[in-house]
């Protein structure tokens, strides 16, 4: 099988940017891992080893717990302003950083396209720079990556991508936080993944290896380059965690006819879970069609999409709060 990796660079070649290291001294107390991440961009998990991905799940877990099973409050926010650019439509990433933002005692802004001067009157450099100079952090859901890349050179504050053509990074980390709670641990799991070679996928293949996890993907023949397999029951066989995503992206819209003619038998159905490991779950990102996964799979008790909906929350906060604060978790480190 081949994959459809517009721009596949990006993947293979890390990006050397000063600000994909810290930039700012912690001036906290050592947390238990000494992983130290304020300052940082969070454009995708290619950037981060290991340890600093076990950090990042690690605090969103104890967020969790402190913020909803504890009932406490915890300002790390106040006085912190976030500028949110959407150049598309969303209902999780939006909701997540905004809500998560202000449960920390911070300021979102919410800015579209028609609320700002973005690429009409006003260059992407020039609005990096006005937004450093009132915000503490950029989030930002665009059609380009490179978009991202250019402001994370113009800006002087942490740039987080809440969705490119390439990555979802935010995503992911759900993802893992709800597998780390339903299983216990990461390491070992193998993933599989049946549908398009999309963001997703991507930050899907920059991470898992890391984290000990093996990875099985399916995805149609159609504009490829990686030759893995096109059997969907091939790449479910023995896999812990069955995940796929949206056929048709928002600006694909005119290649629908053609995709869901490619992606015919890539439903995940209860005949493909067969195949599947004995204690096996179902993730979608959101939101769903009834052609990617059946309802029988999708409403089952071993699916964990609303959970996995809910922990995009904690870990978007997670983030926020570890690229703007010198905040160390008060929670027992997980077990990985």
């Amino acid at each position: 099988m081949l994959f459809n990796l517009k721009n596949f660079y990006h993947i293979t070649k890390l990006t050397q940017n000063s600000k994909h290291l810290p930039r700012h001294f912690c001036r906290g107390p050592p947390n238990q891992m000494n992983v130290c991440l304020k300052g940082r961009d969070f454009l995708t998990l290619q950037n981060y080893t290991a340890d600093e991905l076990k950090y990042l799940l690690w605090v969103a877990s104890d967020l969790k717990k402190r913020i909803k099973d504890k009932e406490e409050y915890l300002p790390l926010m106040q006085g912190k302003s976030l500028a949110m650019i959407f150049e598309k439509r969303s209902t999780r990433t939006r909701l997540s950083a905004e809500t998560g933002f202000a449960l920390l005692g911070g300021h979102p802004s919410f800015l579209t396209k028609q609320d700002i001067h973005l690429g009409t009157n006003e260059s992407l450099t020039d609005t990096a720079r006005v937004l450093s100079s009132m915000t503490n952090a950029i989030l930002a859901r665009v059609y380009k990556h490179n978009d991202l890349d250019l402001m994370t050179k113009e800006a002087t504050i942490p740039i987080i991508n809440g969705l490119s053509d390439l990555y979802h990074p935010l995503q992911i980390l759900a993802d893992y936080l709800t597998l780390q709670e339903h299983y216990g641990g990461l390491n070992g799991l193998t993933i599989a993944w049946i549908g398009d070679g999309n963001n997703v996928l991507h930050s899907v293949m920059t991470s898992a290896a890391k984290l000990g996890m093996h990875l099985h993907i399916a995805t149609p023949k159609y504009g490829t380059r990686l030759l893995l397999t096109t059997d969907p029951l091939e790449a479910a066989n023995a896999a812990n965690v069955l995940v796929t995503d949206t056929w048709i992206s928002m600006g694909q819209e005119e290649e629908k006819r053609r995709r869901l003619k490619a992606f015919q038998g890539y439903q995940i159905t209860m005949q493909i879970v067969k195949s599947a490991a004995s204690n096996w779950t179902f993730l979608h990102c959101l939101p769903r069609k009834p052609e990617e996964v059946d309802d029988e799979v999708f409403y089952s008790p071993r699916s964990l999409v609303f959970q996995e909906a809910e922990n995009r929350k904690w870990t978007i906060m997670a983030v926020m709060v570890s690229l703007l604060t010198d905040y160390s978790p008060q929670l027992q480190k997980p077990t990985f």
